[in-house]
């Protein structure tokens, strides 16, 4: 069997467990509120990664290099 197939297996499994806890418990779910700002602060994190990338590959585009002949 495949290795990524094993961790997606394992993956459903999990998911699975839970998914069956949830059903058992309907009150052990998350709610509304700590999804939404979970999503959110998410949202903020990529924005804040996304900028960062821009910036050092800016930064990495303005970086010169001689490129004359060595001696």
């Amino acid at each position: 069997m495949f290795p990524e197939l094993i961790v997606i297996r394992h993956l459903f499994t999990v998911l699975h467990g839970r998914w069956q806890a949830l059903r058992a418990d309907p009150e052990a779910a998350y709610s509304t509120e700590a999804v939404i700002v979970t999503a959110l602060l998410a949202g903020l994190a990529l924005t804040a990664v996304g900028i960062i990338v821009y910036k050092v590959v800016a930064a990495a585009n303005n970086i010169t290099t001689n490129s004359g002949s060595g001696g």
